[in-house]
């Protein structure tokens, strides 16, 4: 795991000055790599590449980067793990005579673009990876994103000058950085609390999309982008396979082990290494199988909450008892998160609205503690129907669907009429009479989420209010467009169930879960790894029938079979709870300062981005307990904490 950064000139004052630009890139994400350091230029051909290491397998000189090829034709730099390079090792010995210099994967990336190309050699590839090379005799640049987004990758033109980086703050530490925010692309955060792929909040700045390869030169700047692995054409390929997966023991079976080998292959570390263990279905499977396959107690760290709704660490610890982990919990008091949110604008780099980020970013800096590599349990729930709203839809729509429009929406008028605290007094009364397998935390909000799905036209409408936090039509970003609503229809799925699951692998795991943690876990300079994101775990997941996914009103049915192998469903069975804080009541209380003075109307009015009056709407009704809207706030704040800083620098 690495910080990479580097620019493609044709301005003669910063091939002047490559180095010093070099440095500054690579010093802006030092956190990523603070191991090692190095650049590399070439000033006739206005190339250059910074890398900061946090070295993970060989830790000796034989991995410092950027690396060149023995023919000295490549230049590369690597941020990531591959985690099948011993395997392709062995292959590409038994075409060539090679003399390896060290066991990094790096050189054996580098080793394979010589011997079969750089196309051949990135589809070989199981891990995660953005990757920058450069080739000397063909004078053309090379960027590389792994299948899943797990690694970031930033690019554009500024001028005369093409840059690229891991994270915004590498690219803005260039002089040619021209800092001018896109308004659509805003208008995108404001409606999804994240900034969606390819957008980026800078102007003329791009995500380059996952399972793509860049190629871009002096000679044509327009950048050319082509797939080598598209998870699309992956789900279209799966349906003709699906008749052949009808036997659930089987399908346990070959679950069980591929997780083992990609687990097994993902505990290959040089330096120590952990689990992070919420309690959960997919945190718990990866600890049970990573136990099973270790001689010593695998080390699991988890964060607890004194508030009964938001905490999992009784759960998380009764489960590392059973499987005799090394475990360490945190209780998390409010100061320790709410100092935290201080830091969130530089961590993020750019807008980002999802409140877990606090606590992903407790339990990354607890887990640094002890290791500098963690495996997450992150892409079951896109992998596997565990997201509520899968199973809403599933349970729920298709009686809706008989009920008129028009009363459905009198309904969701009747719902919203009522406070969520005070349908959470209304259901605390309750609750004990409710089936245990009925109970749910947080009623009071997912009443009020039920509300838009009762109002919806069609299930697609319902998608996209379900992801949606400021809708289009509250106008809130001046002269700023979100894009389109995502098409269900896009995808040829046998149920709208899978193509919202198709949808969350290829916009919300990218855009918003992987970015989370990669920033969080970075920011600490740890190291995470999601065995989920396997391309062969995925491949293989497609071609389950949703009926082995969801069954009798549950998600993950299939992955539940095989986390009983190594957990106790007793362990296991329970109310699906997220990762959150209580941001509401925070906003009311310790946070409320800080808001009141982000939210000052003179001072947006003055900013020109946002309209105020449907801000101080809402944060009105939210400090008089009136609603909660703790999550549109949030987004708001963010992005007003995130601007604040811009004008700093």
């Amino acid at each position: 795991m690495c910080g990479i950064a580097g620019f493609l000139t044709r301005d003669r004052t910063q091939k002047d000055n490559a180095e010093r630009e070099l440095r500054n890139m690579g010093d802006a994400i030092k956190h990523r790599g603070p191991d090692d350091y190095g650049v590399w230029s070439d000033e006739d051909r206005g190339i250059g590449f910074s890398h900061r290491r946090l070295s993970i397998l060989d830790l000796s000189i034989h991995g410092h980067q950027p690396m060149m090829s023995d023919s000295n034709r490549y230049v590369l730099i690597f941020n990531g793990e591959i985690y099948n390079h011993l395997e392709l090792r062995t292959a590409l010995e038994r075409e060539s005579i090679i003399q390896w210099k060290g066991h990094s994967d790096t050189e054996t990336i580098l080793k394979s673009v010589e011997l079969i190309g750089i196309d051949e050699t990135i589809k070989s590839l199981t891990g995660m990876f953005a990757i920058a090379i450069w080739d000397k005799e063909e004078e053309l640049l090379y960027l590389v994103r792994d299948r899943m987004g797990e690694k970031p990758l930033f690019y554009g033109w500024q001028g005369n000058t093409f840059v690229f980086g891991s994270e915004l703050k590498a690219l803005r530490s260039h002089k040619s950085f021209k800092n001018e925010i896109d308004r659509n692309a805003l208008a995108s955060y404001f409606k999804y609390s994240y900034v969606p792929a390819p957008q980026s909040i800078y102007l003329g700045i791009s995500k380059l999309v996952p399972g793509s390869i860049l190629k871009v030169s002096i000679k044509n700047q327009t950048p050319e982008i082509t797939k080598y692995w598209d998870l699309k054409e992956i789900i279209a390929l799966s349906q003709l396979e699906r008749e052949q997966a009808n036997d659930p023991i089987k399908l346990i079976e070959d679950l069980d082990s591929l997780l083992t080998d990609s687990i097994k292959k993902q505990m290959l570390s040089d330096v120590p290494l952990g689990a992070f263990l919420s309690g959960g279905i997919d945190s718990s499977t990866i600890v049970g199988i990573m136990q099973s396959q270790s001689s010593r107690p695998v080390k699991t760290f988890t964060i607890g909450f004194d508030e009964e709704r938001y905490n999992e660490a009784e759960h998380a610890k009764a489960i590392a008892n059973h499987l005799s982990t090394e475990h360490t919990e945190l209780y998390v008091r409010a100061d320790d998160a709410l100092n935290v949110i201080p830091l969130l604008h530089e961590i993020y780099d750019e807008p980002f609205a999802d409140s877990s980020q606090i606590p992903t970013y407790l339990v990354t800096k607890l887990a640094k503690q002890n290791v500098t590599v963690s495996l997450s349990g992150d892409a079951g729930d896109e992998l596997f129907s565990g997201y509520n709203r899968y199973i809403m839809a599933n349970s729920t729509w298709s009686k809706l669907d008989k009920l008129p429009l028009s009363l459905r929406k009198t309904l969701a008028k009747s719902i919203n009429f009522i406070s969520p605290e005070a349908w959470n007094s209304i259901y605390k009364g309750v609750r004990n009479v409710v089936p245990k397998q009925y109970r749910m935390e947080n009623f009071g909000d997912k009443i009020h989420k039920s509300s838009t799905v009762i109002s919806s036209k069609n299930q697609e409408e319902l998608y996209n209010r379900l992801i949606t936090q400021w809708p289009d039509n509250d106008c809130i970003v001046i002269g700023g467009l979100a894009q389109n609503e995502y098409k269900l229809n896009q995808f040829d799925n046998d149920s709208n169930i899978e193509n919202m699951m198709a949808l969350d692998l290829l916009t919300y795991l990218p855009d918003d879960i992987l970015v989370k943690v990669d920033r969080a876990a970075m920011s600490n300079s740890l190291e995470t790894r999601v065995p989920f994101l396997d391309h062969r775990v995925i491949e293989f997941a497609w071609k389950v029938p949703l009926a082995y996914k969801l069954r009798e009103g549950k998600g993950k049915w299939l992955l539940r079979q095989v986390l009983y192998k190594y957990v106790p469903k007793e362990l296991i069975e329970r109310p699906k709870m997220g990762f959150g804080v209580p941001i509401d009541a925070w906003l009311r209380g310790p946070l409320r300062a800080w808001s009141e003075d982000l939210l000052n109307e003179n001072q947006m009015i003055k900013d020109g981005f946002l309209n105020p009056k449907p801000i101080r709407l809402k944060w009105q009704e939210h400090l008089s307990g009136k609603r909660n809207w703790q999550h549109h706030l949030w987004t708001v704040l963010m992005f007003q904490a995130w601007y604040r800083n811009q004008l700093k620098n």
